[in-house]
């Protein structure tokens, strides 16, 4: 009913377990833990709300013994999630930071029950995937530091993007994250604006303001950005592909959290200077009526601004509007189905939101400050996600 992480297969566990299997058999640096399998999810379904089954309980109790019982990261690993088809970036729930069996039980439900979800339900629509969920559970990674990297392709860099703090708030694109592309040990670093972080404290996880002297402060230096990368190229080998990486360092230690295959590629960075001074804000709009962010998903697309601040906007959303948001939400993925763009006013071109709008091939600019302030809602405007560029008519 529980099958240790170096052993998950694909057939029993999914490719998220599966692929983290692989690189701790090979001695990578991947947090220990262990798999509730497809099977046990199976029998579970149409009864979601019992409780454990007791044997169960009890082996998750053993798991948990087995790898010293501390904090850990509840996460899913779906049929069909983290494959080179699909990634299913942000539809399924994580619950990190749950220590002790009663909690982690409960998280368990909690990523069985996203698998059923509207976005989840929206982004299955169409491909025939099979709802089944495997659920992970790995010790949490108390992280300095963390990010995500897409490892090198066949002619371009590793890149990465990096924040303080857990990974969470990059991925899910809260911040604006500094930004590093490595090639031949030589790295090219633009600084984020990172205003908050979370962190795990007693009691749970905490959202905290970055103080000013580190909100601009590269969260990496040149040598540790390339040691991140070294270690991706190593994941790629042994995957055979170029892989989407979620990592964490804590005490200078990298461990690697996540490998798949990147499903498609980020558009590529403008020809400008990456390097951003670390005193300044970077810029934020150019001339009147112009304004440049981050190019995330590339095409262009012109469409009514339309400025979503939460669910209860979603009624107003129409075929072919532009989304404008601060950022977004894993629940928001059923307006990608029908936004013409989207524009962010924080987030990387690895987070969640970029993944998702890069697979269903709509442009989006992200990490444009003040966009819901400067793009009036009705707003007639133009997106271009290649350049980065959003105009309004």
């Amino acid at each position: 009913m529980i099958v240790p992480l170096v052993q998950a297969t694909v057939a029993s566990c999914g490719a998220k377990a599966t692929a983290l299997g692989v690189l701790l058999r090979a001695g990578l640096p991947v947090p220990d833990g262990f798999v509730v399998p497809f099977g046990v999810h199976r029998r579970a379904e149409g009864n979601a709300d019992a409780a454990l089954p007791a044997d169960l309980v009890e082996l998750l109790r053993r798991g948990l013994d087995e790898i010293g019982d501390p904090p850990v990261a509840v996460r899913s690993s779906a049929a069909h999630e983290d494959t080179a088809a699909a990634s299913a970036a942000g539809q399924y729930d994580s619950v990190l930071g749950v220590r002790g069996v009663g909690e982690v039980a409960q998280a368990i439900r909690t990523c069985w029950a996203s698998l059923h979800s509207a976005r989840a339900v929206a982004y299955r629509e169409g491909t025939g995937s099979e709802p089944a969920m495997a659920v992970l559970v790995q010790r949490l990674v108390d992280a300095d530091v963390a990010g995500v990297m897409f490892t090198a392709g066949p002619d371009g860099p590793t890149v990465i993007e990096a924040s303080w703090g857990l990974g969470a708030s990059v991925v899910g694109g809260a911040v604006t994250p500094d930004a590093y592309q490595v090639m031949d040990g030589v790295v090219s670093t633009t600084v984020g604006d990172k205003r908050i972080r979370l962190d795990r404290r007693a009691g749970g996880l905490m959202t905290s303001t970055v103080p000013g002297a580190d909100r601009w402060r590269a969260c990496l230096d040149d040598a540790t950005a390339v040691r991140v990368a070294r270690l991706g190229d190593v994941a790629a080998g042994l995957s055979g592909e170029p892989q989407d990486i979620e990592w964490a360092m804590s005490d200078q230690s990298i461990w690697l959290l996540q490998s798949r295959p990147i499903t498609v590629a980020p558009p590529k960075p403008p020809s400008a200077p990456l390097s951003v001074p670390l005193s300044m804000p970077s810029p934020g709009t150019g001339k009147a009526g112009a304004f440049t962010g981050t190019p995330a998903s590339g095409g262009i697309a012109t469409g009514v601004a339309r400025i979503v601040r939460g669910p209860a906007d979603f009624a107003r959303f129409r075929q072919g509007d532009i989304l404008v948001c601060q950022y977004t939400d894993p629940a928001w993925t059923p307006l990608f189905r029908v936004a013409a763009g989207v524009v962010t006013e924080t987030g990387g071109v690895l987070s969640h939101a970029a993944i998702v709008a890069r697979e269903y091939r709509i442009p989006a600019v992200l990490g444009l400050p003040q966009a819901m302030t400067v793009l009036g809602d009705g707003a007639l405007i133009t997106v271009d996600g290649t350049a980065g560029t959003v105009t309004t008519q």
